[in-house]
């Protein structure tokens, strides 16, 4: 029996195949005389690949949970320069319905906010007034974006960000159940060796007796 035979043909949607519950051991061995070294080798085996998975979807998890506030970060300071910049335009075509005499004089306050040079470092900048942005597409890559097209980016980059969570949480809770199942097939494996040998040896020792 191969390590691969011990799990199940049915997968989760994304490929991770389902343990099997062993329901009657010594069925699932061929017999009372079934050997148990080479099933409980390939439970163990088993168990590897779905701790390797689960340490590799957890470091997943981690990631996808820090990068997603820093996505919807960005998309919100965005939407807001967006926002800025949509009043503006309406209060510069409402001026142009005013004459001169209904202006007001008082100049526009620039945006004035702080940006991070390193996790515990800031300095203050004024913003000008623009319509782009550059975001980090990462890599050491930068790219140019209009202010609705970054938007629409960091929006779809969110979206995916946040259904690929929820897969990675649902995978891992999967992940777990099967881990749990194939360590009951284990226990029940060795108990049920224990009990064979122990039904063995007292029977040997009633027929010495007789």
């Amino acid at each position: 029996m191969s390590a691969k035979s011990v799990f199940q043909e049915e997968k989760n949607p994304r490929g991770i195949p389902k343990a099997p519950f062993i329901a009657n051991v010594e069925e699932y061995l061929g017999g009372p005389d079934g050997a148990v070294e080479t099933p409980l080798k390939n439970f163990q085996d088993a168990i590897a690949k779905y701790r390797y998975m689960d340490a590799n979807l957890t470091q997943r998890r981690k990631g996808l949970e820090d990068k997603i506030p820093d996505i919807r970060k960005t998309l919100h300071m965005v939407e807001f320069l967006q926002e800025r910049r949509e009043g503006k335009n309406k209060n510069d075509d409402l001026e142009d319905d005013l004459s001169d005499e209904e202006i007001s004089d008082t100049p526009k306050k620039p945006l004035i906010t702080t940006f991070e040079l390193n996790d515990t470092l800031f300095a203050e900048a004024e913003l000008e007034d623009t319509d782009t942005v550059y975001l980090w597409l990462g890599a050491n890559v930068m790219l140019s974006y209009k202010l609705s097209e970054a938007a629409s980016l960091l929006r779809s980059k969110l979206d995916l960000a946040e259904a690929s969570l929820k897969a990675t949480i649902e995978d891992l809770e999967f992940l777990r159940e099967q881990l749990t199942v194939m360590e009951v097939n284990t226990a029940r494996v060795y108990n049920w060796d224990v009990k064979r040998r122990r039904e063995r040896r007292l029977a040997g020792e009633v027929k010495k007796d007789g």
